[in-house]
């Protein structure tokens, strides 16, 4: 639900010149997302979605330029300073980071939209990821070795 989300919070900034969350949240609503302003501001943060000037002279709510390279190696660096330990037990794979990483590195994750996931949780210190199947786990877990 969260992807379909934050897919419809792009379709909709990319649509519409949307310039406060107030709007942004009636959209949602109107396309059968019953959602917070909590929900809708941190959608806004985790997609990087800034305010540009539009060229009727007001602000809207844009997707940052993307970098490709630049997202991966971000990525990584979060991966590679987070993850303490990897393993999984038939479609759920379990990330083991240091004490208050989980989150941050669980984000990278979700962003990296792995092949098969279905959802991610994140604690303190672990992420439980959830996959469609043992194989898409376990690929995983031997990608994310590699950091």
């Amino acid at each position: 639900m969260k992807s379909k989300r934050k897919a419809k919070v792009i379709e909709i900034i990319e649509t519409y010149d949307i310039e406060n969350q107030e709007e942004l949240l009636c959209k949602l609503k109107t396309e059968g997302f019953n959602v917070t302003q909590a929900t809708v501001s941190r959608d806004i943060k985790e997609l990087r979605i800034i305010k540009r000037l539009s060229a009727a002279g007001k602000y809207k709510y844009c997707l940052p330029e993307k970098d490709a390279n630049d997202f991966a190696s971000k990525f990584a660096a979060i991966l590679s300073s987070s993850i303490v330990n990897t393993d999984y037990a038939n479609n759920i794979a379990v990330i083991k980071c240091y004490s208050g990483m989980a989150q941050g590195a669980c984000a990278a994750i979700d962003a990296m939209h792995w092949d098969g996931l279905v959802g991610t949780i994140a604690g303190d210190d672990i992420i439980f990821a959830l996959f469609r199947n043992e194989e898409q786990a376990m690929k995983m877990i031997s990608d994310l070795k590699k950091y």
